[in-house]
């Protein structure tokens, strides 16, 4: 997936309200973009911390950059707008690019199942179990190579995970699908000291026979498009 327009970089100020970030332009000035992330952004949002942000002229839209990138400066990137892992996997579904999931020929996005609640993809194909596929976008990292999620408490992250154990009881395939918005990373887990609650949610999934990918990105200021699997558990030491 390419970025609509060219990615500009400039230093963060600060993030606030969750969803706004001032930031200082190379050019000096000061602005605020939009900041499509409603976790904690552990350790991505250090004032000074250098970002990557996209311009618009869409005159419905009040502030015209958005914040996509987070550059580390060592040669990695981590991508902040957890809008896009969906749009990502959704052109990688459909092209069944996914090896663990090509043998299904329907992706339909947003669907409703369980209670109040809906699905970020549900696959079909003929002669398959249909298989329900929830997203999360991982971007912590506590200490290089592990990836963790989630980055803060998630009541609805917890909810996700018992309405896929019931549809794993049911017979279908129900899976956990983290995709790790970061290039430094091999392995993701869970962060239990975080959300002990989540952490015990995902144990008692798992039990059910809820299944857990871990997919890598590779990420540009260009775009982001998939990578290969990633680990599930702590490298080796």
């Amino acid at each position: 997936m390419r970025f609509q327009t060219d990615l500009v970089p400039a230093r963060l100020i600060r993030r606030y309200k969750r969803f706004l970030a001032d930031c200082r332009l190379e050019d000096g000035r000061e602005i605020t973009a939009h900041c499509a992330n409603p976790g904690s952004m552990m350790g991505l949002a250090e004032p000074d911390t250098k970002v990557w942000l996209e311009p618009n002229d869409d005159p419905k839209k009040k502030l015209k950059f958005g914040l996509r990138l987070v550059d580390h400066e060592n040669g990695h990137l981590t991508g902040v707008d957890t809008s896009l892992p969906n749009r990502v996997l959704r052109s990688a579904l459909e092209a069944r690019e996914v090896a663990a999931l090509s043998a299904y020929t329907s992706v339909q996005p947003e669907v409703k199942y369980g209670t109040n609640s809906r699905v970020d993809f549900l696959l079909k194909a003929q002669g398959l179990p249909d298989a329900y596929i929830e997203v999360k976008s991982v971007t912590l990292c506590r200490n290089a190579p592990l990836a963790e999620f989630p980055d803060s408490v998630t009541a609805r992250g917890a909810k996700h995970m018992a309405e896929l154990a019931k549809v794993a009881r049911a017979g279908h395939r129900a899976i956990l699908l983290y995709l790790v918005q970061r290039t430094d990373c091999t392995h993701v887990d869970i962060a239990a000291d975080i959300d002990p609650t989540y952490a015990a949610a995902h144990a008692d999934a798992a039990k059910a026979g809820v299944e857990t990918l871990c997919i890598g990105t590779h990420i540009t200021p260009t775009g982001i498009t998939l990578a290969g699997p990633l680990a599930l558990g702590h490298p080796p030491r």
